[in-house]
C-alpha cells in the first residue's frame, strides 16, 4: 500500500503510530508522584484548637519561640501522574518527582495507606516521647504524655516532638527556651534511643519553614546535600544524628556560645 503514496504521504502514514505512542506516553499514567512544600506546624502550640503536646503528671513551663514540624504534600496514592507532570515537576524548584513507592508503600488502596500512615506516625510519636523523657532520665510510668496533630501522617515528626516534649519539661536546662524565642524548624524521624534517621523531601521541606517565618533548620546529617540542593536564602541548615546533639546545638545557637554544626 505504501508503494503507491507519494513520499510525503508515505511519510505521513507512517507517522501516524509515532504520534499515536507519544501521546500515549504523555498521557498514560506513570509510577510516580509529584511533591510540593507542604503544611508546617508548631508542636510547641495548638492544632485547631487543641494542644499538640500535653503533658501530666510533671510540672510543664511555657515556652516562647517555635518549633515547626514540616511535611510535604504529594498527589494522592491512586492520581494519575502523566509524563507531561513529571517532565514540568523535573524543570521547578517547587517541585519534586518521585518514586510513588518512596512515598506510599506499595500493593495497597488509599485507605490501606491512610491505615499505613497513621499507624506510622502512632509508632513516631510513641518513639518520640520515650527519647525525650529518657534524655531527661524520667520515668514513662511517671509520667504522661499525649500528641495530638490531625490529617498528617508518617514518622518523620518524630525529631519535633521530641524537642517539644524537652522544651516544655525542660528548655535548655537553665530557665531558658531552646529557641531562644526564634521559629526553628525541621525534620527527621527518632527512634527510642535517641537516634535520628533521614524522611526524604527534605528541599521541599526547607521551603514550607521558610515560607512559615523559620530561620533555623534541622536536617538529619544524612541530608544535607539534598537540603543544601535548594535551600532558601536565610535558613541555616543544622546536621543532627541524636536528639542529644539537637537539643544541644540549639542551647549553644540560644546561648552564643559553643560549636553549632553545619552541612
Amino acid at each position: 500500500m505504501l508503494s503507491r503514496l507519494t513520499r510525503p504521504q508515505a511519510l505521513a502514514v507512517c507517522a501516524l503510530p509515532v504520534v499515536g505512542v507519544v501521546a500515549a506516553a504523555v498521557f498514560a499514567p506513570l509510577p510516580f508522584t509529584v511533591a510540593q512544600p507542604g503544611l508546617t506546624a508548631n508542636v510547641l502550640g495548638d492544632d485547631r484548637g487543641t494542644p499538640v503536646i500535653t503533658i501530666s503528671g510533671a510540672p510543664t513551663r511555657e515556652t516562647t519561640g517555635q518549633l515547626r514540624m514540616t511535611t510535604i504534600e504529594a498527589t494522592s496514592p491512586d492520581a494519575r501522574v502523566s509524563l507531561g507532570q513529571v517532565i514540568d515537576g523535573w524543570w521547578r524548584t517547587d517541585q519534586a518527582v518521585m518514586p510513588r513507592d518512596a512515598v506510599y508503600p506499595s500493593g495497597g488502596d488509599v485507605k490501606e495507606i491512610e491505615r499505613y500512615n497513621e499507624a506510622q506516625m502512632r509508632q513516631s510519636q510513641d518513639a518520640a516521647t520515650r527519647a525525650a523523657l529518657s534524655y531527661l532520665d524520667i520515668e514513662k510510668r511517671d509520667v504522661d504524655v499525649k500528641l495530638e496533630l490531625a490529617d498528617v501522617g508518617g514518622p518523620s515528626a518524630g525529631l519535633l516532638f521530641s524537642l517539644g516534649i524537652v522544651d516544655k519539661l525542660d528548655g535548655d536546662g537553665s530557665g531558658g527556651d531552646l529557641t531562644g524565642g526564634r521559629t526553628i524548624a525541621g525534620t527527621g524521624t527518632i527512634n527510642a534511643d535517641g537516634r535520628v534517621g533521614a524522611v526524604g523531601g527534605v528541599a521541599l521541606k526547607t521551603q514550607a519553614a521558610h515560607r512559615d517565618g523559620a530561620t533555623v533548620f534541622l536536617v538529619p546529617k544524612a541530608e544535607c546535600s539534598d537540603a543544601e540542593s535548594e535551600l532558601p536564602k536565610g535558613l541555616r541548615l543544622i546536621p543532627v544524628t541524636t536528639l542529644e546533639g539537637a537539643v544541644n546545638s540549639l542551647v549553644a545557637l540560644e546561648k552564643g556560645r559553643g560549636s553549632v554544626p553545619s552541612c
